[in-house]
């Protein structure tokens, strides 16, 4: 049985309502704007207690950096919540980085979108004779920006690992072609990513016989 209860946002007996700092009644938690700042301008919060946001502790940790450095060291960089690689830890690892399929329909459209999709076999399944087509992976394209990567999204073995590396791609504009044109490394589960050709909207089998 896997229990994901969350955190509580314990902002109702801190004194916020004195100077005025409003919170979502619904969950207690925060709302800011892209700078972490609250209504109250003299104010920030960060971490968990923002409303809409990550609950991550990395998260945390850039943002805080970033806001002192913007408050004391004269940058403008912001927090990016968008480009934010993920794992969740399960015997079968899932790690997904940008956007899900569904709030980049919202975000873009759907025609504007290329979803390419696959099942693969890991090599390493392939002697103790796992079953095949259990593992997944994803990327979401933006027709209109050179069909930019905004969601990976990867099921499988190692795939927290995998998940970090293609997200410093992200944040440098990865694109299709640019995965197209990247050798992959034989056999690993992250190389089924430069030889994805397969739409979802074109309906076709997506089914691996070998690894």
């Amino acid at each position: 049985v896997l229990i994901a209860i969350g955190r509580d946002a314990c902002t109702r007996n801190i004194g916020l309502q004195t100077i005025g700092v409003k919170i979502n009644e619904k969950n207690g938690k925060v709302p800011v704007n892209d700078e972490e700042q609250t209504n109250v301008p003299y104010v920030y919060a960060i971490g968990d207690i923002l409303d809409g946001k990550l609950e991550l502790t990395p998260v945390a940790i850039q943002a805080g950096r970033l806001l002192a450095q913007r408050l004391y060291g004269g940058s403008s960089r912001k927090c990016d919540y968008i480009n934010v690689p993920t794992t969740v830890f399960t015997p079968l690892e899932y790690g997904s980085c940008g956007y899900p399929e569904e709030k980049a329909i919202d975000e873009y459209g759907e025609q504007n979108l290329e979803v390419y999709h696959t099942l693969f076999w890991p090599l390493e399944w392939t002697v103790p004779g796992r079953d095949n087509n259990t593992c997944y992976a994803k990327i979401i394209c933006n027709k209109q920006d050179n069909n930019r990567v905004i969601g990976l999204h990867i099921l499988g073995p190692n795939a927290g690992e995998v998940t970090q590396g293609f997200a410093a791609a992200i944040k440098c504009g990865l694109t299709k072609e640019l995965l197209d044109e990247t050798i992959g490394i034989h056999p690993t589960c992250a190389e089924v990513f430069t030889t994805m050709n397969i739409t979802k909207s074109s309906g076709q089998d997506i089914t691996q016989k070998g690894c």
